[in-house]
Formats: C-alpha cells, sequence, structure tokens
C-alpha cells in the first residue's frame, strides 16, 4: 500500500528547485548543474523506494524527513567533492555510498523511539565517516596523492554555511526578529554539541582499533568460556590474574561478541591460545631429570639449595644427586611433585 498524502516526485522536484537557488555562485554552470540533478535523483530514488517498501510501514512525515535529509547531505557533500578537486570519475560512487548510508540508518530508525533531533548526529557522524573513508580508499590505492586527501577531507560545506549563519545572526543583532535570532543560535548551538558527541564518538573509534593482542586474547577467551558450564569456566578464572578476570567478564556479558571483531584474527588468537595451552606428557625418570638439569642451568645451585634447606633428607639427597645426572631412586609421581615444587619455589 502506497505512502498516503507522500507525493514523492513533486517532493525532488521541489528540493532540486531550492538547491537551484542555493548553489553557490563561485561554481561553473556545470558543477551547479551536477549539484542539482544529484540532489534530484538521490531524492527521487530514495522517495520511490519508500514508497514501494511496504514493509516500511512509515507514515508520509517520516517520508518526507528521510529524503530531506538525503536531499541536504546530497547538496552540501556534492559541494564538498567539487571543491576538493578530486577527478569527477570518483564523485558518483561517493555520492551512493553517501545516500545509501542515509537511507539503511534512517530505516533502521524507525519504529525505535529515535526522535528525528536525535538520528540527525548520528547521520551526520556517518556521513563524514564514509566520506571520508571513500577518500582514504582512493589515497591508499594511489588514486590520489596524499596532499589531495588531505584537502577533500578538509572540506565541510555544512560547515561554512554554519558559519555564514553565525555571521549574518551578528550582523542582525539590531534586527528586529529576535525570535528568529533565537532558533539560528539554538541551532548552532545543538549542532556544536553535536559535532562534540561526534569527535568523542571517533575517538572511541580510533581506540576500538588500537585494541592489542592482550585484548583480543581476552575477547577470545570470554567467547570459550561462554560456551563452558559455569563450573569450568569459573576454574580457568581462577588461574587469571584478578584484574583481567575483570575485564574477561565484561567481554562475556557483551551481546553478539563474536560478530563485533573480525573473525580471521579470532581465529588466530584461538590459535595462539591452544599453542599456549600445557600439553599432558606422559611422567617418567627421563622427563623429570629433564626439568631438573633445565631448572639447574637458570638457577644457581645455592639458590636451589636455600629453598630446599628445610626439607626432608629424602628430598636433599634426590635434588643433589640430580645435579650429577643421577636419579635417586625416588617414585616417579614423588619426583615429578618434588621437582615441580622446587621450580615453583624458586
Amino acid at each position: 500500500m502506497a505512502i498516503e498524502g507522500f507525493d514523492y516526485k513533486a517532493f525532488a522536484e521541489n528540493m532540486a528547485g531550492q538547491a537551484k537557488q542555493l548553489v553557490p555562485q563561485d561554481l561553473r554552470p556545470d558543477q551547479q548543474e551536477y549539484i542539482v540533478s544529484t540532489l534530484n535523483n538521490f531524492t527521487l530514488l530514495a522517495g520511490e523506494a519508500l514508497y514501494n517498501d511496504e514493509s516500511l510501514k512509515i507514515t508520509a512525515e517520516q517520508a518526507v524527513f528521510i529524503t530531506q535529509v538525503i536531499a541536504e547531505w546530497s547538496f552540501h557533500k556534492s559541494i564538498d567533492l567539487i571543491r576538493s578537486g578530486l577527478p569527477k570519475i570518483y564523485w558518483d560512487s561517493i555520492m551512493q555510498k553517501i545516500a545509501f548510508t542515509i537511507f539503511e540508518i534512517a530505516k533502521q530508525a524507525i519504529g525505535k523511539d529515535i526522535t528525528q533531533e536525535q538520528l540527525l548526529p548520528v547521520i551526520e557522524h556517518h556521513v563524514v565517516k564514509v566520506y571520508n573513508k571513500c577518500i582514504d580508499d582512493l589515497q591508499s590505492r594511489g588514486a590520489i596523492t596524499k596532499k589531495a586527501k588531505e584537502t577533500a577531507e578538509s572540506q565541510s560545506n555544512i560547515d561554512a554555511m554554519a558559519k555564514q549563519a553565525a555571521e549574518e545572526i551578528n550582523k542582525e543583532k539590531e534586527a528586529p526578529y529576535i525570535e528568529a535570532d533565537n532558533r539560528r543560535k539554538e541551532a548552532l548551538k545543538k549542532r556544536e554539541e553535536a559535532r562534540k558527541q561526534r569527535k568523542v564518538e571517533q575517538e572511541l573509534e580510533k581506540a576500538s582499533e588500537l585494541v592489542n593482542k592482550k585484548q583480543l586474547k581476552m575477547i577470545s577467551l570470554a567467547m570459550i568460556l561462554r560456551m563452558l558450564p559455569d563450573e569450568k569456566a569459573n576454574l580457568i578464572l581462577s588461574k587469571v590474574n584478578p584484574d583481567d578476570v575483570k575485564v574477561i567478564m565484561s567481554y562475556m556479558n557483551v551481546v553478539n561478541l563474536e560478530s563485533q571483531i573480525d573473525g580471521d584474527i579470532l581465529l588466530e588468537c584461538l590459535k595462539e591460545i591452544k599453542n599456549a595451552l600445557p600439553v599432558k606428557r606422559t611422567l617418567t625418570e627421563e622427563n623429570i631429570m629433564g626439568d631438573m638439569l633445565r631448572l639447574y642451568k637458570t638457577n644457581p645451585r645455592e639458590k636451589v639449595e636455600k629453598t630446599i634447606k628445610n626439607e626432608r633428607p629424602l628430598v636433599k639427597r634426590f635434588i643433589s644427586q640430580a645435579y650429577n645426572g643421577e636419579y635417586s631412586g625416588l617414585p616417579v609421581k614423588v619426583a615429578g611433585i618434588v621437582a615441580q615444587y622446587v621450580e615453583d619455589s624458586i
């Protein structure tokens, strides 16, 4: 069933008409035409998609909001691309990714009690993120220089318009439009707050990209422990540093933890954990003597003898003979315990 009261064709035409009046006059006619046609195309496509998608169950007001946001960002980012100096062959693909991102985020927000005021800074954050990623990708594959990348990323027509609006407010202080001034000031204040929030989110994203190997291993361990019975999981955690236990348990409570970390990285960490696990071996006289000889190579004899000075003669004799590569005749299990005790005590 079509969205009652939503004429997407007329709406797209109206937005394109407004864009013609607002395009920067310092741009060439063909550049101005690109801005208007890009805005019109994406607004029309988005409106048609919403109009024909019966599964969304949205109102005409919601449909207008989504298409208007796409129109506005199409306007601003197409200007940024033109002023960036990037070759024109890259403009359309970047604009398509931006429009698609806005469309998907806005659709997902429908029915989740997210107000338009709350959604706008989220959309702006993702638009800037997608735009910068596209520019980064061009530079990383050698399509543009680092300087061109920096120039492109520094463009922000929306900020320029906000600055211009602020300057106009200062000029109109004496004008009898106090209510209009207050509305503009409030809008600028909200935009600045949203920008600060976006900066915090970007810093958090950068921090998440710097997760070190230890954290990844703790995440991997958390995934394993979630699949074990509580008794076994607690037994393993009892052998872990208490500070690390807190971190691991916090990861265990993260919803969809597996989907938030790259699968290849997780597999690599799980392999490292597996390789680090002790391999159970058969307890023999040769193994015990090998352990003792390795212990003597890294620790002075005086230190070992000081450790066992209060032990029974049988233990002392075993340690003393082991120095000469001789096995004293202790039962293998007892000798294994003594060797482990000495190693843990040093």
